[in-house]
């Protein structure tokens, strides 16, 4: 097959023009790096991933202080050393999963296919023979995109996301998304994940950051209180959907991936907020366990507090 380097960035002539403004030059030429990146051969990918990520390491220290401080709370069980070592892990798993991201964009999944086991594939084809839509649980792992590019070759489904503050980006962003799966839902539209999810389709989401108190209930995470969507809960009420588990990581070769579906959580949601959103918390933290280095520990997970409580990340 031909390389193909477009990535579906086909554009009108006036957005051509107005994407030449310099505030769009950092993001063109990111998105002309993971272009190229995305067709490099897989080990070179992994040196140039994980000199991304050592660079990042060494260079990204507000970055590199999070998730000392993320690592330090979910994992006070190691000891200084080990905790350090993770913190470098995480760093050098992230630099790779940007290659893996630009893969997952730029790139037909069907030539990954032999690098992928998907388990629990019964689990998916049920709900699909009862003609039924599923809210399915993703984690941010540095896997993400392309963990949803390998899944479109099993099953269909649509992705919630949070749109990109860069136009041009946002644009590249949205159309490599929308290649993947059928249909690209903004996380403000929460009517448009109810239609779609009525009619049959699957979404795909991961409710795993903090998205403010608003929103929220506090919910242990790691042993930690932490603001928890309540979304997830609403929608399946909402919907009815089953609520569809899916776990998503590199293997330890790193050059191979295993996705697997859990049985749909039952007698979910249970009408307990707190509850409900524990529960979610409790699959999403036994994936991370897994291969703890694959998590994306960069964001501030515990940024808002319950009330009266100092920030975690001063």
């Amino acid at each position: 097959m031909a390389a193909d380097f477009s990535c579906e960035t086909t554009m009108s002539k006036d957005a051509s023009s107005s994407f030449l403004h310099p505030r769009y030059w950092g993001a063109g030429l990111a998105i002309g790096l993971m272009r190229v990146g995305a067709w490099l051969p897989w080990r070179v990918k992994l040196v140039v991933g994980r000199t991304i990520g050592w660079l990042a390491w060494r260079l990204a220290k507000r970055r590199r202080r999070i998730t000392e401080t993320n690592i330090a709370l979910c994992f006070p069980e190691l000891d200084a050393t080990a905790q350090r070592r993770l913190v470098r892990e995480t760093f050098l798993a992230n630099g790779i999963g940007i290659l893996e991201t630009a893969t997952g964009w730029c790139r037909d999944p069907e030539h990954l296919r032999h690098r992928v086991t998907f388990k629990g594939q019964e689990h998916m084809a049920r709900v699909q023979a009862e003609g039924k839509g599923a809210l399915i649980i993703g984690v941010h792992f540095s896997t993400l995109d392309l963990g949803g590019a390998l899944h479109s070759l099993f099953f269909p489904a649509d992705v919630v996301y949070r749109p990109h503050n860069n136009a041009l980006f946002e644009r590249f962003m949205t159309r490599a998304r929308k290649r993947i799966f059928g249909t690209a839902i903004d996380r403000h539209d929460l009517r448009g994940v109810v239609r779609r999810i009525k009619a049959g389709h699957h979404v795909w989401y991961s409710p795993d950051q903090d998205f403010g108190r608003d929103v929220s209930v506090f919910a242990p995470f790691f042993g930690v209180d932490a603001a928890s969507i309540k979304l997830t809960a609403k929608i399946a009420r909402m919907t009815g959907a089953p609520v569809m588990p899916l776990m998503f990581h590199r293997n330890p070769d790193n050059r191979t991936y295993t996705l697997e579906y859990l049985p749909p959580l039952e007698n979910f949601p249970s009408g307990d907020e707190v509850a409900d959103a524990a529960r979610i918390n409790a699959f999403i933290e036994a994936a991370i366990r897994k291969h703890p280095e694959q998590y994306l520990w960069l964001h501030r997970r515990f940024k808002t507090r319950p009330e009266g409580e100092p920030s975690l990340y001063s």
